[in-house]
Order: C-alpha cells, then sequence, then structure tokens
C-alpha cells in the first residue's frame, strides 16, 4: 500500500440517548464515505415530506417508541414498534413520523452505491417531493457524536 493511500481504521461507539433540547437529534455513531450509521432521537415529528434518496439504500430500526413509515400517497408502509424495522431501497418515496408519546429512538443505516465521502453529498442526494417542514440546519434538530474514538 503507497503512503499516500489510507489505511483501514475500525471505529469505536457508543450509543447513549441524549438528553432531548430540540425536536430531533442525530446521534453519529459511524461513517465512511459508502455508509453512514445514526440514531434518530424524535421527541415528536418525524422527516414529514415525501423524498427519496438516489443513491442510498436505509435500513431503519425501532429500538424504543413507535414510528410510522408512508409511501406515496400517504400509503402506510408499517406501524412499527421496538425491534420491528423497514428497508428502503434507493429511489423509494417516503416519510415518517413518531407515533408515541415516548420519544421515538430509531437506528438508521444507509449504504450509498457510490463514494460520498462529505456529509454535503448526503444531503444533495435527497430529492423532495413535498415540501420540508423543517430543514437541517433549523434549532429543531441537534447533531451530536456517538463515537469514542476521534475523526
Amino acid at each position: 500500500m503507497s503512503k499516500s493511500a489510507a489505511e483501514p481504521k475500525a471505529r469505536v461507539f457508543k450509543y447513549v440517548r441524549p438528553e432531548m433540547r430540540t425536536k430531533k437529534t442525530f446521534v453519529k455513531l459511524a461513517r465512511t464515505d459508502r455508509m453512514m450509521a445514526y440514531v434518530q432521537v424524535l421527541s415528536s415529528g418525524g422527516e414529514n415530506n415525501l423524498h427519496s434518496h438516489g443513491h442510498l439504500d436505509g435500513f431503519w430500526m425501532v429500538l424504543k417508541g413507535r414510528a410510522r413509515f408512508y409511501g406515496e400517497g400517504d400509503k402506510l408502509l408499517g406501524d412499527l414498534g421496538p425491534h420491528e424495522g423497514i428497508l428502503l431501497p434507493r429511489n423509494f418515496r417516503y416519510w415518517f413520523e413518531s407515533a408515541s408519546p415516548e420519544p421515538l429512538e430509531l437506528l438508521q443505516i444507509e449504504a450509498a452505491d457510490i463514494p460520498m465521502p462529505e456529509d454535503r453529498q448526503i444531503l444533495e442526494d435527497r430529492k423532495d417531493h413535498s415540501a420540508q417542514k423543517v430543514r437541517i440546519g433549523s434549532p429543531d434538530i441537534a447533531f451530536v457524536d456517538g463515537r469514542i474514538d476521534p475523526a
């Protein structure tokens, strides 16, 4: 391996539910240029606009609470409780919402079919099919790091 090529590195992480100061918190667990893993914690709401991702296959699993996932025409795809999930392939149109009074904890794993070395590329891959109600960067959304090792 050449000196300029990066050595593969294992990453250690731990999920601890954050104190809820916003409606939605993303806990970053792990990330490569082809995969990312987060836990989304929602006190209310969800990703409540119809959207799709051109290069990301999404795996979602409820850890705590309940989530409802919908497709086009608000067709219910799944009313999911703890340890239940859904796989959403690239270009599939969906939205979801929290469906319980307790905070929803939702494991999100996304795999890309192209390299996406920067977080902004993931945001650019999103295609909205209806108006967003809450945008990334709003005061209702926070990001925290669940990784134990630096970088």
